[in-house]
């Protein structure tokens, strides 16, 4: 039998991940996930790729707000809000690699904060509602938008296919490494290449494309450190059209789906 066995959000783009037993479904992707992104003072998406130490903030969700708190910082943590007003700020354009779209600033203490734990100048933003980022045309329809993601609003990951790439490594990775929403057991090494629709659950989703995977495989998300695996050794095996391929790149089709919630332990149907 397969199964949904990890769920993931990522509130802050490219910050730690949260681990959780359910999650909301939304068109742009799980609830909170990468709703809020760092930018530069040019408006310029931050990433690990730059400040690998971005892997040690890590958030947490009380409530109404979203806490990151500085693993190399005791006492270190600063909150802000679930949802920012429109009244109460100004839109900026903001940057994701070839895209741009208007987000809000969230609070002059959060710049200030992120700004001294990464050691740059910098902003932290939130997508609003109003913000409708299109996924890319070539892959998805129309109806279909994301959040801050590199450009999908899933990504699906496979026990089956960490485990093949595991046996060819010195030193086992964990899936945490390639930053999946949601993660399946029960399947055949690297069989989701081949999936056009799955359901988890009652949810139905539908696949874009495998996800070509870059540098930030090769932090390690305990420690922030830079490495050369697993992405050598993925690259030896995995590599089409220029891209290194790990998971699965996918969009929620909503109109399909009797359910708005995905949980740990729903059975995969492929």
């Amino acid at each position: 039998m397969s199964l949904l066995t990890k769920i993931f959000i990522y509130p802050i783009k490219s910050l730690g991940g949260i681990a959780l037993s359910q999650a909301l479904l939304t068109r742009r992707g799980l609830e909170h996930d990468r709703r809020w992104m760092l930018v530069d003072v040019n408006g310029l998406f931050l990433t690990q790729r730059e400040f690998p130490k971005m892997a040690l903030l890590q958030p947490h969700i009380e409530q109404d707000k979203l806490f990151v708190t500085d693993l190399t910082t005791p006492g270190s943590v600063v909150a802000v809000p679930l949802q920012v007003s429109h009244s109460e700020v100004s839109p900026i354009m903001t940057q994701v690699f070839d895209d741009t779209c208007w987000a809000l600033p969230v609070s002059k203490e959060a710049d200030r904060w992120f700004s001294n734990a990464l050691g740059t100048n910098c902003q932290l933003v939130f997508m609003p509602e109003t913000t409708e980022r299109q996924v890319d045309l070539k892959y998805a329809q129309p109806k279909d938008i994301t959040s801050f993601s590199d450009g999908f609003p899933f990504l699906i990951a496979s026990e089956a296919s960490l485990q093949d790439l595991n046996t060819r490594l010195d030193i086992p990775v964990s899936i945490e490494r390639f930053r999946p929403n949601l993660v399946v057991s029960g399947t055949l090494p690297w069989e989701e290449d081949n999936w056009t629709s799955l359901a988890i659950g009652g949810a139905h989703f539908y696949s874009t494309k495998p996800c070509g995977r870059c540098q930030v495989i090769t932090i390690d998300p305990k420690t922030a450190e830079i490495g050369k695996e697993p992405l050598k050794t993925l690259a030896t095996f995995r590599r089409k059209e220029q891209k290194v391929l790990f998971g699965l790149n996918a969009c929620w089709d909503y109109l399909q789906s009797s359910e708005e919630c995905v949980r740990v332990g729903d059975t995969l149907h492929k």
